[in-house]
């Protein structure tokens, strides 16, 4: 096992965050219709980040004993967009600015050398946008590693 092919965020409210990321440039495949999705897909180069309600993915995990679900925090992971200049990470920091995304780190030259910074979405993801010239990406647009 050496892939992910999907990343699913449960969302407490799936119109509003189908729009935020339609608002910020992500192509929506949605389950439902756009009124009252059931489930979202976004088409990236390389993943599905997919929304879906948080008390459903709960109980999808395990319907008779679904996990507790966290009250705000930090969640522990952070989701990143790697950009290919710091002129795209300032960019889309005003489009998600402009949205209404909490910026909780302006971008900045950052302690690795690289240059970006943090906003929070709707449901309290956290994600990450830099830029590092000693980055290369594939022909999808995926960081090489």
């Amino acid at each position: 096992m050496n892939r992910i092919n999907l990343i699913a965020l449960g969302v407490k409210d799936i119109r509003q965050s189908l729009d935020f990321y339609k608002s910020i440039g992500f192509e929506a495949s949605v389950t439902g219709d756009d009124e009252k999705p059931v489930i979202v897909f976004f088409k990236n180069e390389g993943s599905i980040l997919e929304l879906f309600p948080l008390e459903e993915l709960a109980k999808d995990i395990n319907e008779e004993n679904p996990p507790e679900i966290s009250t705000g925090g930090f969640p522990g992971f952070t989701l990143a967009y790697n950009g290919k200049s710091g002129a795209e990470v300032d960019d889309i920091f005003k489009k998600v600015e402009e949205v209404g995304a909490k910026i909780v780190k302006q971008p900045q030259t950052l302690s690795w050398g690289g240059y970006g910074g943090y906003f929070v979405d709707p449901d309290g993801y956290y994600w990450e946008v830099a830029y590092s010239a000693d980055w290369k990406f594939d022909g999808n647009n995926m960081l090489i590693i």
